[in-house]
């Protein structure tokens, strides 16, 4: 799952939002640094990643790509699969997306200097385009994947991905739908286990 997900699968709780945000720029046992809580949260982002890779439904979702992406398949699944979140937002928070998105923006800008140099460089991004609130619309998904396929130097030709998108919408949605229910049952129960662990 891409950062809409994470964020939302945090449950509202602000130290474990940080740490499954920051969690893919921090390498191993690296977290030590940080609060007992923000480790609570990279510990919740990498059972998220697995839980997701592991998934049946979104291995199925990657074979609908076309084979070109090769192994940036789960990254664009991940992309898509928050733009559905964004897309059907209201049936799974009472907080309006704008809402909720300005206020992680504002979460985000606050304590910026004290994460890690890459979850700055793109918090900066973040913010200056509102990607989490843009992940609701295709022009935001494009955006997103033709910027992806500029750091790989065009090697992965994500910014094709959108016509992936366009042309298989409906049963990609299908999939997260389903797949996401899963994902919020498997998290709940994560989140309990994790606290009592750390």
């Amino acid at each position: 799952m891409n950062f809409l997900a994470h964020l939302y699968l945090s449950q509202n709780d602000t130290n474990i939002m940080i740490g499954n945000f920051i969690a893919d720029h921090i390498r191993g046992n690296n977290y030590e640094g940080f609060s007992k809580e923000i480790q609570q949260g990279i510990f919740l982002h990498r059972e998220i990643d697995t839980f997701t890779d592991a998934h049946t439904i979104v291995r199925n979702s990657k074979r609908r790509l076309h084979k070109r992406y090769r192994h940036y398949d789960g990254v664009i699944i991940d992309i898509f699969f928050d733009h559905f979140l964004a897309k059907n937002w209201a049936d799974y928070s009472a907080i309006p997306l704008d809402v909720y998105t300005t206020s992680i923006n504002h979460l985000f800008e606050e304590i910026s200097s004290e994460l890690p140099l890459k979850s700055q460089q793109f918090i900066k991004y973040m913010i200056e385009y509102n990607i989490l609130f843009n992940y609701q619309f295709e022009e935001g998904i494009e955006k997103v994947l033709t910027g992806m396929n500029n750091r790989t130097k065009g090697k992965s030709q994500m910014n094709l991905a959108i016509e992936d998108l366009k042309i298989l919408h409906k049963e990609f949605e299908n999939d997260f739908t389903i797949f996401f229910k899963d994902l919020i049952h498997f998290t709940n129960q994560k989140i309990i286990e994790i606290s009592q662990l750390t």
